[in-house]
């Protein structure tokens, strides 16, 4: 990025030191609150998901929103326009760089592969962070960001607002209780993705046009490496990009696969392996996109289990609306209730199936379980359920590190990594070597290590590299 010039750095400090009043919250240190009792809010990335995040977060102006950034000016003009005292910048690390000292926390709602070096940047500088979901493009990263939550003492939220939600409560009770047994089976299912997948890029096609003037491309890539712009990758299209997003899994697997995560207390995975659709471009000739995710997958995970009846936890994971076998004895309509997926616990004495977020929980069959009633959650509730989620994290800033969330790194780090693992299975089973598919195999990994054992080819999609001088 070419540096400032010196009229639009002197405009840009004069804003700074007019717009701010309220001191922030690390400036009075521990134990001392901002004299309006307000959390001053960065928020870097204004569009999509970032419009609720900001709004919910702002909440009607119970806290402040002092900072903005986006690589897309359209993306940012709402919010601009509605904060017009607030400091705007298109590059995070200027963010950082000048309007830092009036931040408390920021908000990351960007393309996936930029979650990370953000989320990072501002943790070590002491903000608290939400990251929207998944937590990070790459295992490795996911590591990195719940090691630093730790050593910077900051509070974490991950935007996966179905932990926030009483389903979710409500069935981590439930598995705990042992009210369908041990569980040995999970099934997680999505229509996703609804966006192009499986389809040939632009970048394969040679295909380029205008960079549009409101938008900083070299920033929009970001840590992903050079390609030409297409309208095709944004906004939100980029999901299904492997430089820039995490597929359908990625989206929808930190909402479904949360669930079974937190009720069945699920440690690193042992294994994986997969399967994808395929796609092909004439008779005979199967087309090989590896510059975009696959139409539709199927991942299997096998877990360890502590239980001495269960002698390890499979959890399968279907998307592009691809479901799992419906069980013996229970009827369509109970397990696949809602077309955004689902989720089925399969315990030795009985099944729990509910939708998105946990919801509509139902203990099968029906038949079996018609005098009983699902527990009390055992968790605390949040207030506003799934839309407190960002308010849930505003108040823990507040009151400091150690404060409780929905879905603190601690929490996500774990969930988010475990998610990823079958999105390397996925382009483990894509990659070809001297034209042979030859990731096609169960996959062992070593957690602690976060390594692949059994197949090295694999291990490059643990950690990717930067591109553009970026670093974790």
């Amino acid at each position: 990025m070419t540096n400032p010039t010196r009229r639009k750095f002197l405009q840009s400090s004069a804003l700074t030191a007019a717009a701010f009043y309220i001191v922030p919250r690390h400036v009075l240190g521990k134990g001392f609150v901002a004299p309006s009792d307000k959390l001053n809010i960065a928020a870097i990335g204004c569009g999509g998901k970032a419009d609720f995040n900001i709004h919910q977060a702002y909440n009607g102006g119970t806290d402040n929103i002092v900072a903005l950034c986006d690589v897309d000016d359209r993306q940012s003009k709402k919010y601009r326009d509605q904060f017009p005292k607030a400091p705007y910048f298109q590059d995070y690390r200027q963010l950082l760089d000048k309007a830092g000292k009036t931040v408390d926390a920021v908000i990351v709602t960007t393309p996936d592969h930029m979650h990370a070096p953000i989320a990072m940047a501002a943790m070590q500088l002491g903000k608290h962070v939400y990251v929207e979901k998944p937590l990070t493009h790459d295992i490795y990263e996911a590591r990195m960001l719940t090691e630093a939550a730790r050593k910077y003492k900051v509070v974490t939220q991950m935007g996966n607002q179905g932990s926030s939600g009483d389903d979710t409560r409500v069935i981590e009770t439930a598995i705990q209780k042992g009210m369908i047994g041990p569980v040995h089976t999970v099934y997680c299912w999505t229509n996703r993705p609804v966006w192009p997948q499986g389809v040939q890029s632009p970048k394969d096609k040679g295909e380029k046009q205008p960079v549009p003037a409101e938008v900083n491309w070299p920033l929009w890539l970001g840590t992903a490496p050079t390609r030409d712009y297409h309208e095709a990758y944004m906004p939100f299209r980029w999901r299904g990009y492997w430089d820039f997003g995490t597929g359908a899994l990625g989206d929808m697997g930190c909402h479904f696969m949360d669930v079974p995560f937190r009720a069945l207390k699920l440690k690193y995975p042992t294994s994986v392996e997969c399967s994808v659709g395929s796609v092909y471009a004439d008779f005979f000739k199967e087309a090989y996109f590896d510059d975009v995710c696959p139409p539709s997958s199927a991942i299997h995970l096998t877990f360890p289990s502590d239980h001495k009846k269960v002698k390890e936890i499979r959890l399968s994971w279907f998307d592009g609306g691809i479901r799992p076998q419906l069980p013996e004895g229970v009827a369509y309509e109970d397990v696949f209730q809602s077309i955004d997926g689902g989720m089925l616990f399969i315990g030795t004495k009985g099944m729990l199936t509910g939708g998105l977020f946990g919801e509509k929980p139902k203990l099968l069959p029906t038949a079996k379980f018609a005098n009983t009633a699902l527990p009390t959650p055992e968790k605390p509730l949040v207030e506003g359920k799934t839309e407190g989620h960002q308010q849930q994290w505003v108040k823990a800033c507040k009151q400091g590190y150690g404060a409780y969330t929905s879905s603190s790194f601690d929490e996500a780090g774990p969930l988010t990594e475990t998610v990823l693992m079958g999105n390397l299975a996925t382009r483990s089973y894509l990659a070809r070597e001297d034209g042979k598919f030859t990731g096609r195999k169960k996959l062992l990994w070593d957690g602690n290590a976060m390594k692949i054992t059994n197949y090295d080819y694999a291990n490059q999609f643990v950690r990717r590299q930067y591109n553009g001088g970026y670093t974790l």
